[in-house]
């Protein structure tokens, strides 16, 4: 029960190392992690390998990995034909299979799709720097040894307000909702890089929680790497749980410690109470020491700031349900069961959550064969591609009103694909921006989109594109 609360923090620490390895975070001889001590009763097996982050903070021997975890995913059938062939044939089931069907949630923006991606292998979801990017929900599919992860992407959540402003489809407001019906685990991912929502979930995301109370969530931190002051990933944790993951109350102490002439060591402690019942007998400190780089500062300030920062948990009350007043003053949810940080853009830790999932798996036949990898139709997946370019490379509300209708889909001579794809917009003056000058804007936009089909079809694809003002 204690481990979930330690491999938080500890990740915050690792990410402040990483930080450090990277950058000018300390001035001269200083060490950020001269401390970091942890004292907990003994750890469950499943952490202590190389695949945790805490193993690596306390220098625990590291394990093997068992396999790439799938990093050669399928591709996706070019032809709707075969496309539907797959998705109705019977799964090829292994003698003991495990399936786990996952959810992810989140304010627009945060990383869902991205994610997702990553956890597949291959990019078959749209992503862009816009919101409502992914329109309607879709499923990938992860298939390693004898487990099967069925993601269910869905649409960011938002209000009817908001989806009224951006003239999105009422399948955008309630297909998140239909993803949790069928979810044994839900994501719950935050943007950490976003300092105006990072610290809590927004009044859809606790709404969508407590309607679903039982089954087991995850707060997944993104963006981490974006963060440069990797302490306040601590402030955060304790802020967006409510101060309790898995049942045990957690605090965190901070401190800053100014000194403008000295070098001061800065320790970085993380303290974890041991249950009750096992005080009597608690084992000794570990203790793990990591140098850090030399010349440096935690922030652009001239200042030296030793921070010092505790975790301590304890046993909490059981699980309750919430009502719509208690969700009026939550900032946070209280009844996460684990806690990631990550950096899915890069695909940093990516690899430590798919394996919690993995092992999350229970007992279960496969829903797919193993051949595939997404529900989505190969159209589904190039409208997807080409709209993402499009939100990409025009500016505000322009792309929303972009149609896209697909003139030709054949394969060539030689095996390759051909896409012929009009773009229907509402004015002139949107046609103009879409083409550019030169065609620029579109010759590129049509470059990017065929680059990512090929790496989804894993063949030639030649995608033409033509703009026109809908009549």
């Amino acid at each position: 029960m204690a481990a979930p609360v330690a491999v938080a923090a500890a990740r915050a620490v690792r990410w402040a190392a990483r930080a450090v390895a990277a950058g000018p975070l300390l001035l001269g001889s200083a060490r950020l992690l001269e401390s970091c001590a942890l004292r907990a009763a003994v750890l469950p097996a499943r952490w202590s390998g190389s695949s945790s982050a805490l193993g690596s903070i306390l220098g625990l021997p590291a394990e093997k990995p068992a396999g790439n975890l799938g990093q050669h995913p399928p591709p996706v059938a070019t032809s709707k034909k075969e496309q539907d062939r797959m998705l109705r044939d019977q799964p090829d089931q292994p003698q003991n299979p495990k399936v786990l069907r996952i959810a992810i949630i989140g304010a627009p923006n945060a990383g869902k799709s991205t994610l997702s991606n990553q956890l597949l292998g291959r990019k078959v979801f749209p992503v862009s720097r816009k919101v409502h990017t992914t329109r309607c929900k879709a499923r990938g599919v992860v298939t390693y040894e004898d487990t099967q992860l069925i993601i269910l992407d869905t649409p960011g959540l938002t209000s009817p307000f908001k989806a009224k402003r951006h003239k999105l489809d009422e399948a955008m407001l309630t297909d998140p909702w239909d993803s949790m019906k069928h979810a044994d685990l839900v994501l719950v991912l935050v943007d950490v890089s976003d300092h105006w929502t990072r610290n809590c979930l927004s009044k859809e995301v606790l709404k969508c929680l407590s309607q679903f109370p039982q089954i087991p969530s995850v707060l997944v931190l993104n963006k981490v790497d974006l963060l440069k002051k990797k302490f306040i990933l601590l402030e955060l944790v304790t802020e967006l749980t409510e101060g309790i993951v898995n049942g045990r109350k957690l605090e965190v102490r901070s401190a800053f410690k100014r000194n403008s002439s000295s070098s001061a060591k800065s320790p970085l402690q993380i303290t974890q109470a041991s249950p009750p019942e096992s005080r009597a007998h608690e084992p000794h400190c570990l203790q793990e020491t990591d140098q850090a780089q030399e010349g440096s500062s935690l922030d652009n300030s001239g200042d030296t700031r030793a921070f010092e920062s505790s975790l301590v948990t304890e046993e909490a009350q059981g699980p309750k349900c919430y009502g719509p007043r208690d969700l009026k003053n939550m900032k946070g949810w209280p009844c996460f069961q684990e806690i990631f940080m990550l950096a899915a853009l890069h695909g940093e830790e990516v690899d430590v959550l798919k394996r919690y999932l993995l092992m999350q798996a229970k007992p279960g036949p496969w829903e797919f064969h193993s051949g595939v990898l997404t529900s989505q139709s190969p159209q589904e997946i190039c409208d997807n591609i080409i709209r993402e370019k499009i939100l990409e490379y025009l500016p505000l509300e322009v792309p929303y009103g972009v149609i896209q209708v697909t003139e030709m889909w054949e394969e060539g001579p030689s095996g390759e694909l051909l896409i012929v794809q009009n773009l229907l917009v509402p004015r002139k003056s949107h046609m103009m921006m879409l083409i550019g000058r030169g065609g620029k804007v579109i010759s590129r936009i049509a470059q990017e989109a065929g680059q990512d089909l090929m790496n989804v079809f894993l063949c030639d694809v030649r995608l033409k594109l033509k703009v026109e003002v809908k009549s």
